[in-house]
């Protein structure tokens, strides 16, 4: 079993920036991915951005490419910059862990966090 705990949520303007970490605690994964996922109101929830936890590869969404970052330190956290931020960014941003590398479906995540919001005015 792992916990995921996300933080850094909060209101930003746009073009502004935002860093969203998430904790890993309880298993670790050598092999699987990390993701991040968000659901805006009314909307399903989309992939954004995975990496792979040991090797430190990443892939993102298109609609975030150039903009996100997605990273990891020598722990268990995960990170996700987050720069020149839109309001249609608006949405609770979810911290995921998978079984295979690549995916982008969340059918796939084994693990999820609680959630935090990113709210961005214009």
């Amino acid at each position: 079993q792992v916990q995921l705990v996300e933080s850094g949520g909060g209101l930003v303007q746009a073009g502004g920036s935002l860093r969203l970490s998430c904790a890993a605690s309880g298993r670790t994964f050598s092999r699987n991915p990390m993701a991040w996922f968000r659901q805006g109101p009314g909307k399903e929830r989309e992939f954004v951005a995975g990496i792979n936890w040991s090797g430190g590869s990443e892939y993102y969404a298109d609609s975030v490419k150039g903009r996100f970052t997605i990273s990891r330190d020598f722990k268990n956290t995960v990170y996700l910059q987050m720069n020149s931020l839109k309001p249609e960014d608006t949405a609770k941003y979810y911290c995921a862990a998978g079984r295979t590398y690549g995916s982008r479906n969340v059918g796939d995540m084994d693990y999820w966090g609680k959630g935090t919001l990113v709210t961005v005015s214009s």
